[in-house]
């Protein structure tokens, strides 16, 4: 195949400084990745199709910045090399910028979003020092091991840790495979000396963003309905309000919901409170338009009765990707009846259902108290990571927000402005919220108190439901 026409299925972006410090486990991991990957396409694909790498396939005389431009618009995927060294480099961050704002441009040119940015971590990095738009791209998954999301892919091989080792290659090739099937749109030419990098980050913090402001709902039943109904969980998990719901054994107080809002506030953000009713949706959507996510509170007891059955189905058929749900397991249900409720939420969620198990987190069944509060921060900062690119000004024509041709990816005088998000992997940090999607006047936006909402009280108090958060409080 002439060079001028090849499709390789991977680029391969790496620090010079890696390189010249260990070239033999450098080129160990290039050659075994291109090597499985071979292997899993068959004969048919050639040596020289399945990768590009600049020490290998740059000739003499050519252009290397104009082949690398080529190549990063023409390979299906791109393996980012990460460490210290890596988030250093200039070019390092070019070639990343550019390959992140193609998938963008091909996202919004057809709506597909293809995973063939493929970060591989070869030393450990601070998540906080990265550039925000660098974190919401995932480079641990749970098949990569341990060992490899500890220490990284070096030490690995530094260590002669085999198996560990050829698990991450293998499953490394097996998502550049599933990548490249999907066909990522080509880039025109461009410029790679002109794009300016997500990386070296600044020297000078950017300020902080306002707080986020999360509307919680919740469907739960009462202690009059579970009375009248003769059930058995009628003492002390319910109160007189829906919000005084709790399911965990023995019950306490603060609610389930005023400990949502505990957990919420906590990390930095400000929430409102209302039963689910009649018009959810349009609720829902509202709240996406104001740049608010939303959380459901959902007793599996109830979510399958008259008065919830309604809203929570339309919320199933329609699609809100900013909004999550936390459906508890009671702690002390009797034996015979713990799998009694979920009957009724398979029933109301049945598309969701089917999400229970995500890495997204943005739909969650069976949660345990000790879960809850890990379960639900990691569920708001998913749902403002989604919401942060959905407020995303991508400009008419689509090229200046993906990178090639404006300020917003990359070009031009000023630096990337894309506040963001990091998943917690172990017990969450504060996560940082989108700033306001409609200047001043959307930051102090406060939805109106809907009829069945309880009334307002201030935190810190004993069973307290905050609607609004304090009343100074900057939105």
């Amino acid at each position: 195949m002439e060079q001028e026409q090849q499709r390789p299925y991977f680029f391969f972006s790496y620090a010079r400084r890696d390189f010249e410090a260990e070239d033999a486990f450098v080129n160990q991991f290039f050659n075994d990745l291109r090597d499985e990957l071979g292997r899993l396409l068959g004969a048919a694909v050639r040596t020289e199709e399945l990768a590009f790498r600049d020490t290998e396939q740059l000739r003499l005389g050519d252009d290397w910045a104009e082949r690398l431009a080529t190549m990063l618009g023409r390979s299906r995927t791109m393996i980012a090399l990460y460490s210290p060294a890596y988030f250093a480099s200039l070019y390092c961050g070019k070639e990343w910028t550019a390959f992140r704002g193609r998938v963008r441009r091909h996202h919004e040119d057809t709506g597909e979003l293809v995973p063939a940015l493929i970060p591989v971590l070869w030393e450990p990095v601070g998540s906080a020092e990265l550039a925000a738009e660098v974190t919401r791209v995932q480079w641990v998954q749970p098949d990569m091991g341990e060992a490899y999301a500890r220490h990284g892919l070096r030490a690995l091989l530094r260590t002669a840790r085999s198996e560990a080792y050829e698990q991450v290659v293998r499953v490394v090739a097996e998502r550049v495979r599933d990548a490249a099937a999907r066909r990522l749109g080509e880039l025109p030419e461009f410029d790679l000396g002109a794009v300016r990098g997500y990386f070296p980050p600044p020297a000078a913090p950017e300020p902080a963003p306002s707080p986020g402001m999360v509307r919680l709902f919740i469907a739960a039943g009462c202690a009059s309905e579970a009375a009248a109904e003769g059930g058995s969980d009628t003492g002390g998990w319910y109160g007189a309000k829906p919000w005084h719901w709790a399911p965990y054994y023995p019950p306490t107080r603060p609610s389930l919901a005023a400990r949502a809002q505990q957990v919420i506030t906590a990390a930095g953000h400000t929430t409102t409170l209302e039963e689910i009713g009649p018009g959810l949706g349009e609720k829902l959507d509202q709240a996406r338009e104001d740049s608010q996510v939303s959380v459901l509170l959902v007793d599996p007891w109830v979510a399958g009765n008259g008065r919830y059955r309604a809203a929570l189905s339309e919320y199933d058929d329609q699609n809100h990707p900013v909004t999550g749900v936390v459906v508890p397991i009671g702690s002390n249900d009797p034996d015979g009846e713990r799998e009694a409720p979920w009957t009724g939420v398979r029933g109301v969620f049945r598309r969701n259902w089917l999400r229970r198990s995500d890495l997204e987190h943005l739909f969650r069944v069976r949660v345990s108290q000790e879960s809850f509060d890990n379960d639900l921060t990691i569920m708001v900062t998913v749902a403002q990571n989604k919401l942060m690119d959905d407020n995303l000004d991508w400009g008419d024509d689509g090229g200046d927000a993906f990178g090639f041709g404006g300020d917003a990816f990359g070009f031009g005088d000023d630096g990337p402005d894309m506040p963001g998000l990091t998943i917690p992997a172990g017990p969450p940090g504060r996560p940082r919220p989108p700033g306001p999607r409609h200047g001043p006047a959307a930051a102090r936006h406060r939805p109106d108190p809907a009829p069945n909402e309880p009334p307002g009280q201030r935190r810190g108090q004993d069973d307290a439901v905050p609607l609004r958060g304090d009343q100074d409080d900057d939105h």
